[in-house]
């Protein structure tokens, strides 16, 4: 391993740097510098190994509003390289893809490992050099340009240098695939300022013991409200999913930042889970009457079964202190009032949200006004572009942090 002059280096082969590596154009000696002892590490388990890559809003208004603050700066990025781009990229690469709830876009195979082929096999089209297994000991930079990269191989210590570098090492979310967060320290010495990294989307925690009876259980199209102090505040429509620790699933995920920052005051959190929320109470009122009518003769337990999830009944009827062995046409109003109240207001304490090991993303990062998001280029370093989850923009769940890698890594290749 030499330290001969690259026309770029970039430094992080996650799913930024490897779109970066995968677009630069034809004739440049390239670099491509990763930590781990694979490229990808963390885009394999993405999506729970199916791999969210992207979210098909093709109304570019509409979708840069799920960057929040950053919309109004990533117009310009996301007209060079927006959804229609990464769609034609990874399917005339043979990769198809397929469509499902909310637009998330997942390759058909439903594996992260066929997203990951095509970009390591662009990579190696592209006669990229890879060093892997290596780890970035520093960014040597004077107050204009990087002037060098200080690295580990075999236990010597080189200095590789380049016109160009790219930085994509990656934010604080999961850890152990080496997103630990080098780069702030990097940036901030250049003159970068830094938001403090903090878990997004992350799954939350809660105690209530009748929780693990539920895990691994999903409910579709149900409305959660959020309570704090016993006042409510959001509310989406959408997934969940049970786990051992508590809740998750991309609609809880997309509220786990509100929460956090009620959990943070010191608030007393719950959540309200409206477990039908296509029926309003009189409806649901109606439909209750009328099964246990047309069924007077059969457990209420079993009745049940044709509004909610079987796996909910005994804790609906627990909460309500119903036996469940009595018979339909035992059940009194006063009962089915306070199933409808259960139905459509179960509630769940809130106790925490994991940590960043489990977080999809961490928001914070590079402030993007010290960005030229048209070029991805540094305003304080001149030779140095920053991409992918390195970016302070804040985005939801649903193919939106990907796409941003995508474009981010795309620009950055691509720019000369």
């Amino acid at each position: 391993m030499s330290n001969t002059d690259y026309d770029i280096i970039i430094i992080g082969g996650g799913a930024s740097g490897m779109m970066a590596a995968s677009s630069v154009r034809k004739n440049k000696k390239v670099l491509l510098i990763e930590k781990n002892n694979i490229l990808g590490k963390k885009l394999l388990i993405t999506g729970g190994g199916r791999c969210n890559l992207t979210n098909e809003e093709y109304d570019l208004r509409k979708l840069l509003k799920n960057y929040k603050k950053a919309e109004q700066f990533l117009y310009s990025a996301f007209t060079q390289y927006g959804v229609k781009d990464s769609l034609i990229f990874f399917n005339t690469r043979n990769m198809p893809t397929k469509v499902e709830n909310e637009g998330r876009v997942f390759p058909v195979s439903d594996s992260a490992r066929s997203v990951y082929n095509v970009l390591v096999k662009e990579i190696k089209n592209k006669d990229i050099e890879v060093l892997s297994d290596t780890k970035v000991l520093n960014i040597l930079h004077d107050t204009k340009q990087v002037t060098g990269v200080e690295v580990e191989v075999n236990k010597k210590k080189i200095i590789l240098t380049s016109k160009k570098y790219i930085l994509a090492t990656g934010g604080t979310s999961h850890p152990e695939t080496g997103s630990t967060g080098d780069a702030y320290d990097w940036l901030k010495h250049m003159g970068h300022t830094i938001h403090t990294p903090k878990p997004s989307l992350v799954p939350v925690k809660s105690n209530d013991a009748w929780l693990k009876k539920l895990q691994g259980i999903v409910l579709q199209n149900v409305k959660i409200h959020i309570f704090a102090d016993g006042e409510k505040k959001n509310s989406k429509k959408g997934k969940i999913l049970f786990t051992h620790f508590g809740i998750s699933g991309p609609t809880v995920l997309n509220m786990s930042k509100e929460i956090s920052d009620y959990l943070n005051l010191k608030q007393k959190v719950y959540l309200s889970v409206d477990l039908l929320s296509e029926y309003d109470h009189g409806t649901l009122n109606k439909t209750l009457t009328d099964l246990f009518q047309n069924n007077s003769k059969k457990k209420i337990s079993n009745i049940l079964g044709n509004v909610i999830n079987k796996n909910l009944i005994s804790i609906i009827l627990q909460n309500t202190k119903i036996d469940e062995g009595i018979t339909g046409n035992a059940v009194t109003k006063e009962m089915r009032m306070m199933l409808i109240e259960n139905i459509k207001n179960l509630k769940i304490n809130i106790h925490g949200l994991l940590d960043e090991s489990e977080a999809v993303i961490a928001d914070g990062g590079v402030d993007i006004k010290e960005i030229d998001l048209k070029t991805m280029k540094s305003k304080i370093i001149d030779n140095l572009c920053v991409i992918g989850d390195l970016l302070n923009i804040d985005r939801p769940s649903g193919g939106y942090s990907l796409q941003l890698c995508w474009t981010t890594g795309y620009i950055a290749g691509n720019t000369q």
